[in-house]
């Protein structure tokens, strides 16, 4: 089965051919999160350069985008070395495989049964929008072996459908790390339930989790993150637990930049609804010239940073400081503590890596962050 992937370079497409490969200057990867950034990425397969609609303005300039049409098994390859290191413990990487696998192909089903394109002029993007898929530089043998050990397996889930029972391709959504319990479909995305994505307690993620790592002798947390994240990745190091100030003034500013909304000053921060693991699904921004209620969460997290928060599952404490000694108020300020990376639904990279590390298979893992799902072989033509 082949794919095509669309890959985004700034600010112009510019291009390698080699002999068997291609390299690709000024990827841009991280789009809009805290690790946004670009790099030079090799790839195989072959490349086009299409002309898209303006995602950003409608009836804008079209933008040039890089398509390299790649065969399935070897985009995985890519994805799950790219995701987290090839590195990485070999359960971690099968399961990485199974699940990537399995949302690739059900979105490209279900694009194409409904007529409806996930992006114009390529199936999958390369970025965190569907799944990092950054080339060749970070491939190693390891994850072509765990690519191959897990050939055609997708998670299933019996359904109703059309008034019969069938095994449906699950729509297998991961994330860097939930803090401690995963999340909901519905705190996340539609307000539906999706019965495998269950919040479910997970301890492995926290760097307190410290036991004996790998057959090799006794592995440290630390040591295991050095191990199972790519260099740009290990930058972030709050990613259980951290915390975010800002003065009013400060918060007013980026609400107003990022929702294009003047709210005024930030008077206050209230939280409406929570999913099971604390993430945030609705919250009110009161200022002083407009109130709203946004959701779900990843609006939450871009609309309250610069860049993103690392998550919406946050508590918020509002602090006023004594008026200063001229006789003006202190400036007050928003304190976010939160847990987690990501939106926490799914599998929880980092805690699957803990799992894999202390000996769990990857049927295992799967069962644990996807409960009420089976393993099968699928086979998928082009």
């Amino acid at each position: 089965m082949n794919i095509r992937v669309g890959i985004l370079t700034a600010p112009k497409i510019e291009f390698e051919q080699r002999e068997h490969t291609f390299v690709l200057k000024n990827v841009r990867i991280g789009i809009g999160f805290h690790w946004d950034r670009h790099e030079d990425q090799e790839f195989a397969g072959t490349l086009e350069i299409k002309s898209v609609p303006n995602p950003v303005m409608q009836g804008g300039k079209p933008w040039q985008v890089a398509v390299n049409t790649i065969d399935l098994e070897d985009y995985l390859c890519s994805v799950i070395s790219s995701e987290m290191n090839a590195d990485s413990p070999m359960e971690l990487l099968k399961a990485h495989a199974v699940i990537s696998r399995s949302w690739a192909i059900r979105q490209i089903v279900n694009s194409k049964s409904s007529n409806r394109k996930l992006h114009e002029g390529f199936d999958l993007c390369a970025d965190d929008h569907c799944q990092r898929y950054e080339g060749l530089r970070r491939m190693n043998e390891r994850a072509v072996e765990a690519v191959r050990a897990t050939a055609g397996q997708v998670l299933t889930n019996e359904q109703m459908v059309n008034g019969k029972m069938v095994n449906e391709i699950c729509d297998c959504r991961y994330h860097k790390c939930c803090g401690g319990r995963t999340e909901v479909w519905s705190t996340c995305w539609e307000d539906i339930d999706v019965p495998y994505i269950k919040s479910v307690e997970c301890p492995y993620c926290n760097p307190k989790h410290i036991k004996g790592l790998s057959s090799h002798g006794e592995r440290s947390f630390d040591f295991l993150l050095s191990t199972c994240l790519n260099d740009y990745d290990r930058e972030t190091t709050d990613f259980h637990d951290w915390q975010v100030i800002y003065t009013a003034e400060e918060l007013s500013d980026i609400i107003r930049s990022k929702s294009g909304i003047d709210f005024g000053e930030i008077i206050d921060l209230v939280p409406l609804k929570r999913g099971p693991s604390g993430r945030i699904c609705e919250l009110k921004i009161v200022g002083t010239k407009h109130t709203e209620i946004i959701g779900k969460e990843l609006k939450i997290r871009l609309w309250l940073s610069r860049s993103c928060l690392y998550s919406s599952w946050f508590d918020i404490e509002k602090n006023t400081p004594a008026p200063s000694g001229e006789g003006r108020e202190g400036a007050s300020s928003f304190v976010l503590t939160g847990h987690g990376w990501g939106h926490g639904a799914g599998l929880c990279q980092i805690g699957a890596a803990v799992m894999a590390a202390e000996g769990k298979t990857h049927e295992e893992i799967l069962t644990y962050y996807y409960p009420g799902t089976t393993l099968n072989d699928q086979i998928v033509n082009d």
